[in-house]
């Protein structure tokens, strides 16, 4: 390995100027290492045990030339021969038991790294997803937890057998002729400090590689998908493309030639230097022997065996603090994501929602979106794990508020319709009841309940979503079904899906539910992924139903599919629902008129259409001043069953 870029390659960050933080290895400990303390514990004696097993062969050489071949004594040489075999066959077996050791520790260390990230990340709010790259969001679980493990199996370890071995071996050189091991220390000190300059060069090289990869990769996940090759194709600009690629990888390939030709002259220089030194005894040595025999030929051959067992360790131990202090800062980053509060954890004393109702209301509900610095890591917007430049930030850094004293109620069983202009606070009121994001101040209630008083699991269970660009994940659609309800049979699976009528065309298909999606479920047509969100829906069961823009995007023969599906999604069910079309929600119970983050208008259709108001503005915007729009038909019951039943929604 060229000198201290081991943990460069595994894209860990600079340490220039580090100072681990107090008390980060009693947390190391604590947290991560202690559960093997016992496995750690074998694991260094026996790489203790190795490294002095390598000092001995040497030796052992030089006493067979001295006491047997010398001195003609045949027992020594095949006793001492048979010594150097078992312990050239304990270090081999005490090897794999080494790498067995620290293979079992390092696994279960990674293991237990990412499971707790993983598990701390999926609970963070919505917010630190909006604000967080996830590039640099997946390399604190892929390169940062690699590195962490290293400290605790490699760095240390390394580092304490290091330290053993050239201590034994320096002890043995300067028993045998101190004045020669002097000399030897003055060639190897002075390499040592060359490697550390050469192990800089490689380090900024290496970063420099890091971030054109970087780059390519970006690139080349922002172009690779549906949309990005959509957009490139549609553009025409695939020769454009091409020629931004081919320069940078043209980089990558030159700093990888710098790379190359550095590390090969360090490696030159290293065998010249393990040349000279082994010159240096048997000249210095030899001559030494022959005018004052001061030393003997077997200590010759011993000292000339030692010197490269001494310089290995020493080299790595004058590049040993660059990769501990990258080991460590690797630890403090993912502590950093594990310290992140998740915002929104169950306190003591949370209901369970047994029989949800659907009652919902909001009571003076003010809120702001939390700015970035309050949600996520400067690193993890700013994407320095590729050496970039800091991204500005889209919102201000003080919060704005989005939501200004908001009253309303939907009763169980009402469709509620919610319209105004583009950024009037809309998706942030469903957000709300889906505990998305928690109130700044006010209440979101469900059946009177605060739903920051309802345990998340209850809360989840009786709402669903359906969005207007539903996501799919790039499995089976019988999968993405049952991810509203694992458990649910075949059976249901067509049930829901009959309902929403989506059944035949997925009966139509080849592989019938077992079909793939497609990223995203590119696969299907923004109706049908809409139906099948529906399904999902419907396999949820939830008392509440929230529609962000379902029918936005969508087609005439799309749009009467998708309604058709709804007015079964939503029939017995309270629904709140969000529509700039508004032909799509006259007939709801209630609409209420939002803008500019206030609730200005409520009541029924024909109530606002036919008064002054924002509601009327909009609506003779769509339709013309002369559309009288949809009557209520006479005798209607407010979010009766009949009447959702028939209504596209209700």
């Amino acid at each position: 390995m060229n000198p201290g870029t081991g943990a460069i390659r595994r894209g860990a960050p600079d340490v220039t100027g580090y100072r681990p933080t107090k008390g980060l290895l009693g947390r190391i400990w604590r947290e991560f290492a202690r559960p093997y303390r016992r496995r750690l514990a074998v694991f260094f004696v026996v790489l203790l045990a190795v490294s002095g097993l390598g000092v001995l062969p040497p030796v052992i050489f030089g006493r067979i030339i001295d006491h047997g071949v010398m001195a003609g004594n045949l027992d020594v040489v095949l006793w001492l021969g048979a010594a150097a075999g078992v312990v050239a066959v304990l270090s081999a077996v005490l090897g794999v038991a080494q790498r067995y050791l620290s293979a079992s520790i390092s696994e279960r260390l990674i293991y237990d790294l990412r499971q707790r990230l993983y598990d701390h990340i999926q609970r963070m709010p919505l917010a630190f997803f909006t604000r967080t790259r996830c590039g640099a969001l997946i390399s604190r679980i892929n390169n940062d937890v690699i590195g962490a493990q290293q400290a605790v199996t490699g760095q240390f370890g390394n580092v304490a057998a290091d330290a053993v071995q050239l201590a034994v071996a320096l002890g043995v050189m300067v028993s045998i002729e101190w004045r020669l091991t002097l000399a030897l220390l003055v060639l190897l000190v002075a390499f040592a400090g060359v490697a550390r300059r050469v192990a800089r060069r490689l380090q900024a090289l290496t970063r420099e590689q890091m971030r054109h990869n970087a780059a390519m990769s970006d690139r080349m996940t922002e172009r690779f998908n549906v949309s990005g090759a959509l957009l490139v194709k549609l553009f025409g600009r695939p020769d454009e493309e091409a020629r931004e690629f081919n320069d940078t990888a043209w980089r990558v390939a030159d700093v990888s030639l710098r790379r190359a030709v550095i590390s090969r002259t360090f490696f030159a220089t290293l065998t010249m230097v393990g040349a000279l030194g082994v010159a240096l005894v048997y000249g210095v040595g030899g001559a030494m022997a022959v005018t004052g025999g001061a030393v003997t030929a077997g200590q010759i051959v011993t000292l000339s065996g030692l010197v490269m067992t001494a310089y290995q360790p020493l080299n790595r131990l004058s590049n040993a603090h660059v990769e501990l202090l990258t080991a460590l800062v690797s630890f403090e980053r993912v502590f950093e994501v594990l310290d992140l509060p998740t915002g929104q954890a169950p306190h003591e004393g949370a209901v369970a929602l047994q029989r949800p109702r659907g009652d919902l209301a909001l009571e003076r509900v003010r809120f702001a979106y939390p700015p970035a610095s309050e949600v996520t890591l400067a690193s993890l917007r700013r994407g320095d794990e590729q050496g970039g430049e800091p991204l500005p930030d889209l919102e201000h850094h003080v919060a704005t508020p989005v939501l200004h004293d908001v009253t309303l109620s939907v009763p169980a069983g009402w469709t509620v319709a919610l319209v105004g202009p583009s950024g009037s606070g809309k998706s942030t009121i469903l957000s709300l009841v889906a505990r998305l994001y928690d109130v700044d101040a006010g209440a979101v209630r469900l059946d009177g309940v605060d739903v920051r008083d309802l345990t998340p699991a209850s809360l989840s269970a009786a709402l669903a979503m359906v969005s207007q660009d539903p996501h799919l994940f790039h499995d089976t659609i019988a999968a993405n079904l049952r991810y509203a309800a694992p458990q649910a049979s075949d059976a249901d699976l067509e049930a829901v899906c009959r309902a929403a009528h989506i059944h035949d065309l997925i009966a139509g298909l080849p592989q019938g539910y077992q079909t793939i999606v497609g990223e995203r479920g590119y696969r299907l047509s923004g109706g049908e992924k809409q139906r099948l969100a529906i399904a999902r829906v419907l396999l949820a069961d939830p008392a509440v139903v929230l529609l962000d823009e379902a029918t936005s995007h969508l087609d005439s023969e799309s749009e009467a599919a998708v309604q058709a599906a709804l007015a079964e999604a939503l029939r017995g069910r309270t629904s709140l629902v969000i529509a700039h079309r508004l032909s799509t929600i006259m007939r709801a119970d209630r609409i209420v008129v939002v803008a500019d983050g206030r609730v200005v208008q409520q009541g029924t259709h024909d109530e606002l259409v036919s008064a002054p108001g924002l509601y009327a503005t909009l609506f003779r915007t769509q339709f013309g001043p002369g559309h009288a729009g949809l009557t209520t038909p006479a005798g209607r019951h407010p979010g009766s069953a009949a009447e959702t039943a028939n209504d596209p929604i209700p």
